[in-house]
């Protein structure tokens, strides 16, 4: 009797995560400097908003304080995701760095429209803005400050969504300094109040599209989306085209965390391949074609293979591009069942 058959499949000799920038100690390393750099300038911009008065800097140290507070999460998920699996949590902690970026970019969000709020309001009735040297002096510092982050992060910028919104963060308020200090200049030069909450709005500008971007991208992980980049389309061709193959359903494939894409297939196959040795062959032709065969190689892949007509057993079909003549095993007959000859 026929019997179908689930494998979980991963290529040899390769290991998801090998990079050196993926390494989770090389990733804490980073994020823990980057977070003390960040720590020591927020102190500072609090100090000297209160001195001057300044919604650049004051704003700049809002988002100062989201830097800290993202990179204290950043920092926490990529301990966390070293955690081993468990039997509640088979993928272990790998998606944490997912709800770090989705949270870093909520908070981005939250200070960029209170800093478009707050600068609207500013350049109605634009208070006054004490020492416009000591404005300057901050500034240069904060931007100091985000420099040496930046280059502390950039190389594992690509390592992982966590890492990216960190490197984010830091380069927005790199760019934060750099108005805070435009802003100082024209203060102290022409006395041009207004040149302060305008910063302060260029900031927000930087702020929220960039807030948007990972939310998106944290979202369409969360939601099982298909990463991008992958062709679904030409995966499937290349199943169908595979010998033996009939039919393929139920094709999935989603991102547990940045750079560790699955996919989930049902195949249907001839069925005297499971009684002639022709299933194990599929197999390791369907594994190494999805991890080797396309830009995005997927080393983690589970395939069942079923014989024609167990879809008659399944009553819900997800993916209807397997036909009606396919779930009774009738389709494609003019491709002789030759298993045993070929």
């Amino acid at each position: 009797m026929a019997q179908t058959g689930a494998y979980e499949t991963r290529t040899p000799g390769r290991q998801p995560g090998a990079h050196e920038t993926r390494r989770p100690g090389v990733q804490r390393w980073r994020l823990g400097v980057a977070l003390g750099i960040t720590a020591a300038i927020l102190v500072a911009e609090i100090i000297g908003a209160a001195v001057t008065g300044s919604l650049a800097l004051l704003v700049d140290a809002g988002h100062m304080v989201t830097d800290v507070a993202g990179l204290a999460v950043a920092l926490g998920a990529a301990t966390l995701a070293t955690r081993p699996a468990t039997s509640q949590l088979s993928w272990g902690w790998r998606r944490a760095e997912i709800l770090a970026a989705g949270v870093q970019a909520t908070i981005l969000l939250a200070v960029g429209i209170y800093a478009i709020v707050e600068g609207i309001r500013r350049l109605i009735a634009p208070p006054e803005v004490h020492v416009a040297g000591l404005l300057l002096a901050f500034g240069i510092l904060g931007l100091v400050g985000n420099i040496a982050s930046l280059l502390v992060l950039h190389a594992g910028r690509g390592s992982s969504l966590n890492m990216r919104a960190a490197f984010l963060e830091v380069a927005n308020d790199a760019l934060g300094s750099v108005a805070v200090i435009v802003s100082a200049i024209l203060l102290a030069t022409l006395g041009w109040t207004r040149a302060d909450s305008i910063a302060g709005l260029l900031i927000a500008c930087l702020i929220i599209p960039r807030a948007f971007m990972i939310l998106r991208e944290a979202g369409t992980v969360l939601m099982e989306a298909t990463p991008s980049g992958v062709d679904v389309e030409a995966i499937r061709e290349f199943i169908l085209s595979v010998e033996h193959v009939r039919a393929v359903h139920d094709l999935h494939i989603t991102e547990i965390s940045t750079g560790l894409p699955v996919l989930t297939a049902h195949v249907i196959v001839e069925r005297s391949c499971f009684h002639d040795g022709h299933a194990p062959r599929i197999l390791d032709t369907l594994q190494m074609g999805v991890a080797e065969r396309f830009p995005i190689g997927i080393e983690h892949s589970t395939f069942q293979l079923e014989p024609v007509g167990h879809l008659g057993h399944e009553p819900e079909l997800v993916d209807t591009s397997v036909t009606e003549a396919d779930r009774n095993g009738d389709g494609n007959q003019h491709r002789a069942d030759t298993c045993a000859s070929a």
